[in-house]
């Protein structure tokens, strides 16, 4: 059996953190949690708001925007001030729906004290964290940036713009909000992988260049299925209380072996769809460098392979998430590498197939 305790480097940067708001901050970006004793309510604003919109799964969206712009950043027409502000719209976005999905969860009765949710991390609504006034307002504000940001590069590059923003917002809202709800319909996984990959990186693409081409549909896929198996790992450690609730996430439909084969089979398709992207020519060669993340790969399937354990690991923060804590780590891994890939391809002008 593969192990997934913790390493040295791990248990480094899991520890609680020594006095001082730096390292209090520092550690909410890491594991979602405030540190070790600390009382959700009487926390420091900086630390509070990070651990209530869950900040630390925002570099999941960092690096689509980089994906992006590191395929736009040769090509002709590229525009820094509008990939910016693409960038910064993205992560509101992205903030904006995990404080919705609270919200939604909440009101529908589904986050209890006894669900994953107010378990893993202190929930904004239900620990006295934040009042839900304040959480809605917080989503207010967000969709505000987003609709400033959204005339801003929509005067720039016209309509598309439009209707990609529109395609986001409907996948977005809709995973958890009714009457959609895609997550209690078996369709959250494809709705991440769409979202993540394609609209993401192609609308953040488009945004800085003003055209579309076929290569970057292609270009979007890899990433967009690494994003889709941290759901997947995450929906399978929730599986239980998910069936018992009546919310038929797609590990309820498939049954639990199933499911984490499919997870498994996400993580696998994206290190096969970028070679098919290097062949076709929508992706440089350099990206290969993922084959480095093979490794993270092979101990996550390990991982996947049998049960999640009984018990946590010393040092574990994110508990009772498991499956998706594995994913997690991989996707930054192999996320990374195919940044790196893209950054030796810019810098160098090698292989690129969109300028240079």
């Amino acid at each position: 059996m593969t192990s997934l305790a913790p390493t040295s480097r791990e248990r480094r940067l899991l520890a609680p953190p020594k006095a001082g708001r730096l390292a209090s901050w520092a550690y909410a970006l890491r594991t979602t949690n405030p540190p070790p004793g600390a009382d959700p309510r009487s926390l420091d604003p900086v630390t509070r708001w990070l651990v209530v919109t869950r900040a630390a799964v925002l570099p999941m969206t960092l690096l689509a925007a980089l994906v992006a712009g590191l395929l736009a950043v040769r090509a002709d027409g590229f525009s820094w001030p509008l990939y910016a502000l693409a960038l910064v719209g993205l992560l509101a976005a992205h903030a904006c729906n995990n404080l919705l999905n609270d919200l939604s969860d909440t009101d529908a009765g589904l986050d209890t004290a006894s669900y994953p949710r107010a378990q893993y991390a202190p929930h904004p609504i239900l620990s006295g964290m934040v009042r839900r006034r304040s959480v809605g307002l917080a989503v207010l504000g967000l969709m505000a940036v987003d609709l400033a940001v959204l005339v801003a590069i929509a005067v720039q590059r016209g309509w598309p713009l439009v209707a990609f923003a529109l395609a986001g917002l409907v996948l977005s809202v809709g995973y958890a909000t009714p009457p959609l709800r895609w997550k209690a319909r078996g369709l959250g996984e494809l709705e991440v992988l769409l979202v993540w990959g394609p609209l993401m990186i192609a609308g953040t693409y488009f945004s800085a260049v003003g055209e579309l081409p076929w290569q970057v549909w292609v270009a979007s896929v890899p990433y967009g299925l690494l994003c889709a198996s941290v759901l997947m790992g995450k929906h399978v450690d929730k599986r239980a209380h998910d069936a018992a609730t009546g919310t038929r996430t797609l590990p309820v439909l498939l049954g639990d072996v199933p499911a984490r084969g499919v997870t498994t089979g996400l993580m696998v398709g994206f290190y096969a769809t970028t070679g098919l992207a290097v062949g076709v020519g929508a992706l440089p060669w350099p990206v290969l460098l993922v084959a480095l993340g093979l490794p993270t790969l092979r101990r996550a399937a390990g991982a996947l392979r049998t049960p999640a354990p009984a018990e946590p690991p010393a040092g574990f923060p994110v508990w009772p998430l498991w499956f998706a804590a594995v994913c997690f780590v991989h996707v930054r891994r192999a996320g990374a590498l195919l940044v790196l890939g893209l950054a030796v391809a810019s810098i160098t002008g090698t292989g690129l197939p969109l300028g240079g």
